[in-house]
């Protein structure tokens, strides 16, 4: 019997060892603990779109609440979750911020239509292709290389593709070719062929069906076989970015090897019908779609207004109270007698103006990157999108609006300053009852320029996924592909609040510091 209860007690404690060893051996490699963050531009159609609604399986966005993305890559994405037992969250981050998101941990990983290039997997891990596709080049109807099937065809024509992918590079493959910058989105590459900037941009076939699709001017040359691009599969094909040497990408491989190839391009069918189903419909006028974009999206576009007047007005004045700090601060004057604080007063300037200089001299979006995306990712410090964006642009007004009050406080006349020494006031007390007052008065105009700047500098912040006025206008057009149609409702945004603030700084203005009549009398001869 006792023999018996020790091999039962052998058996049961290596049974509970083989399952913790299996356990972890199957434990997922996710930054939070059951939830696969997923990033992608939400604006690539038909790979990844944007609406307002969770309609037809759409998935809503956690860092753009009431946006909701839709797609081929969000179908793929909602697979590997699932099979991985996680929670998907769907982050919004524009092409050129993915990788960075990636790297510092803001995503477990990349499903956003991605190419595994050699340039890529220098950064980041792929796993295996999640669908393969083939390239053409989207033109305007009319245009002379309409008939093309070689790529002979394109010789002087204006090229060019999204940044940073291989589409670009394809290019040159194209002899006697007039290579074209690059543009950062597809919004930006139809705009421009539609305008004629370019003769059209490299694309791949469901990108292109989409754009041509909601654009009628715009086709796409399918070209012979053999006469087209000449390309790696893996150039072709798009796989889901992950980080460098995380065993996450076996467990998604696991997931991706259970999806068959007919269930793939049956789902990259659907979703290209389903994107593309309100737009086939009867051609409307310019001022219909802009109806239709303003009904459809108006939700998105208040949210965008809102998210940016309150930037604005709360980075400006905090930006304020910065300046009024250094300023007041540079402005003090120290004797040379007293060596100590001499010393340190010569430090605390030199800090100061390094301050100023460096946010004055540098573009805020390179300050955000920095801070969103450099902090993780070097000192492993957690950063959030809308705190970040506060900081910075706080940071920067002050920087900017130090100087105007260093103005300001110049413009008075130095009799005051020494007027208030003869009463025995304070550096602070004739800063504060004195000085300033009048300073602040004279600088209120350039304030109130200051936060006009502000509405229309936020658009910058869209590099780190602020869901600000900007971020949302370039989802909306990226998923309608109606660019010129939702950039004028864009544009009348814009004007309507900076307009309308103007206005309310100027009344502020005329309340707090309107004129008084005063009248002058003389003493003469005793009389009044």
């Amino acid at each position: 019997m006792k023999k018996l209860k020790k091999h039962l007690t052998v058996l049961l404690s290596a049974f509970i060892l083989i399952n913790l060893l299996f356990t972890f051996s199957n434990a997922v490699e996710v930054e939070t603990d059951g939830v696969f963050r997923v990033g992608m531009e939400v604006n690539y159609a038909p790979f990844n779109w944007t609406q307002v609604t969770e309609e037809n399986g759409a998935y809503e966005v956690v860092n753009s609440p009431g946006e909701y993305a839709n797609g081929y890559d969000v179908e793929m994405a909602k697979r590997i979750a699932e099979g991985l037992g996680l929670k998907l969250e769907i982050v919004k981050i524009e092409w050129d911020g993915l990788i960075p998101a990636l790297q510092s941990g803001k995503i477990d990983a990349i499903i956003a239509g991605m190419s595994p290039t050699d340039e890529r997997k220098k950064e980041v891990d792929f796993s295996t292709s999640y669908y393969t596709s083939d390239l053409v080049i989207v033109i305007k109807k009319g245009s002379p290389f309409e008939s093309s099937k070689s790529l002979k065809d394109f010789k002087d024509a204006k090229i060019t593709a999204q940044l940073n992918t291989f589409h670009y590079e394809v290019i040159d493959q194209i002899e006697g070719v007039n290579k074209q910058d690059p543009m950062d989105t597809f919004s930006t590459l139809i705009l421009n062929t539609k305008t004629d900037k370019i003769d059209g941009y490299v694309s791949e076939r469901p990108g292109a069906l989409s754009a041509i699709t909601a654009n009628s001017d715009l086709t796409f040359v399918d070209f012979d076989e053999g006469e087209g691009f000449e390309t790696n599969p893996e150039d072709t094909s798009v796989a889901v970015g992950l980080r460098k040497n995380t065993t996450l990408t076996e467990d998604v491989d696991r997931v991706l090897a259970s999806i068959s190839e007919d269930e793939r391009q049956s789902i990259m069918q659907e979703k290209v019908k389903l994107q593309t189903s309100e737009k086939a419909e009867e051609e409307t006028s310019f001022w219909e779609d802009v109806a239709y974009i303003w009904n459809s999206y108006k939700s998105l576009f208040f949210k965008g207004i809102g998210f940016t007047l309150a930037l604005a007005v709360v980075a400006t004045t905090v930006g304020f109270l910065i300046g009024l700090l250094v300023a007041t601060i540079k402005s003090h004057k120290v004797s040379k007698d007293s060596k100590i604080k001499y010393v340190l007063k010569k430090i605390v300037d030199f800090i100061l103006t390094f301050y100023i200089e460096i946010f004055r001299s540098t573009p805020m979006m390179v300050q955000a990157i920095l801070f969103f995306y450099g902090l993780p990712y070097l000192f492993d410090i957690k950063t959030n999108a809308t705190i970040t964006a506060f900081v910075v642009v706080s940071i920067n007004t002050g920087a900017y609006l130090s100087e105007v009050v260093r103005g300001g406080i110049n413009s008075i006349d130095t009799g005051q300053s020494e007027g208030c020494k003869a009463l025995g006031m304070t550096h602070g007390q004739s800063m504060r009852y004195v000085i300033l007052p009048q300073a602040i008065k004279n600088i209120i105009p350039s304030i109130g320029n200051e936060l006009v700047v502000n509405i229309k500098d936020t658009a910058v912040l869209s590099v780190i996924s602020v869901t600000e006025l900007f971020f949302v206008s370039r989802s909306v057009s990226g998923t309608t592909n109606k660019y010129f149609q939702t950039y004028v409702i864009v544009l009348l945004i814009y004007f309507i609040i900076t307009f309308a603030m103007t206005r309310l700084i100027r009344f502020i203005e005329y309340k707090l510091f309107k004129q008084s009549n005063f009248k002058i009398s003389s003493v003469t001869g005793g009389e009044n």
